[in-house]
């Protein structure tokens, strides 16, 4: 017996941009962790102050991290020009909703 497709490949990508010394992003890795748990997926952190096109992302989620985008993993990488049609959700979120931010990506 195989192992299903969806085992052997991520079906979704997950970014979060996050910045240093900011608790809501620690707590948003926690999340994303147990998410992790019991469904798998391609994880990305960008640091919005550190990262090569900080200024562009910072100019975005400055003020709003931490912040997720969810994608398929086989959409294209992130870019700041894309960021208002993203799949996302901001500060405090729950695992149950990230799981539902994961179904929406898979089924578009």
């Amino acid at each position: 017996m195989r192992p299903a497709t969806r085992l052997l490949q991520h079906a979704c990508r997950i970014t979060l941009f996050t910045r240093e010394n900011c608790g809501l992003c620690t707590q948003a890795r926690d999340v994303l962790s147990n998410v992790w748990d019991v469904r798998h997926f391609e994880y990305t952190e960008i640091d919005i102050i550190k990262s090569e096109s900080k200024h562009r992302w910072r100019d975005l989620y400055e003020f709003d991290t931490p912040v997720i985008h969810v994608a398929k993993a086989s959409a294209p990488k992130e870019h700041p020009g894309m960021a208002s049609q993203a799949l996302k959700l901001m500060h405090r979120f729950t695992e149950e909703e990230v799981k539902a931010k994961m179904d929406a990506a898979e089924q578009s």
